[in-house]
């Protein structure tokens, strides 16, 4: 009886870490991971803007193609990068009621967020870069950079995530100009 008992609760373990292995490797065998989805915005070391979900034509929103804004209070950009040449930076001036910025690794594991009330007087002024290139850009950094907040990425790509508030319509022309002002682009050696 005991070896029936010990064969179902092995069984019953492998089983469940089978399935948990599965559901967690589903995205990447798929396609539908959002690094990839991402990817297919547009071009890299550029801020895109998402449509809103209501924008989409019924046969999008029905096949979940793409990535859209859900949410009617927020808009929303995206930009993926590859730091392998140079890090990256990030812009915009202080501009609508509410920002956040959250930056993604390639498996979508948020290496760093913060909005406009942790920004250096509300403005985004970041770099982001690999642990050699922070050591480079600390050697000797440029009066560029002295007011960047410094990212430590730990890969090589990834994807920035830059959102807006929009609390009433009459805030929506502010926010979709902050989202187009937006950069994201390679750190020039100035």
């Amino acid at each position: 009886m005991n070896r029936l008992v010990y064969a179902v609760v092995t069984g019953l373990i492998g089983a469940a870490l089978l399935h948990i292995i599965i559901i967690l490797a589903l995205p990447h065998y798929t396609g539908r991971d959002a690094f990839t989805r991402v990817k297919a915005l547009g071009p890299s070391n550029r801020f895109v803007s998402l449509k809103d979900h209501s924008d989409l034509a019924p046969t999008e929103r029905a096949e979940g193609q793409g990535l859209s804004n859900t949410d009617p209070f927020l808009k929303v950009a995206a930009c993926h990068f590859d730091l392998t040449l140079a890090p990256l930076r990030l812009l915009a001036p202080a501009g609508p009621s509410f920002w956040s910025l959250a930056v993604y690794d390639a498996d979508s594991n948020e290496v760093f967020s913060m909005n406009d009330r942790t920004s250096v007087g509300g403005d985004l002024d970041a770099v982001v870069a690999s642990p050699v290139q922070v050591a480079q850009i600390r050697k000797a950094p440029g009066a560029a950079l002295t007011q960047s907040i410094i990212v430590e990425h730990p890969g090589t790509t990834g994807y920035v995530v830059l959102r807006t508030m929009v609390p009433a319509p009459s805030f929506e022309a502010q926010a979709r100009d902050f989202l187009a002002e937006a950069i994201c682009a390679p750190l020039s050696g100035d």
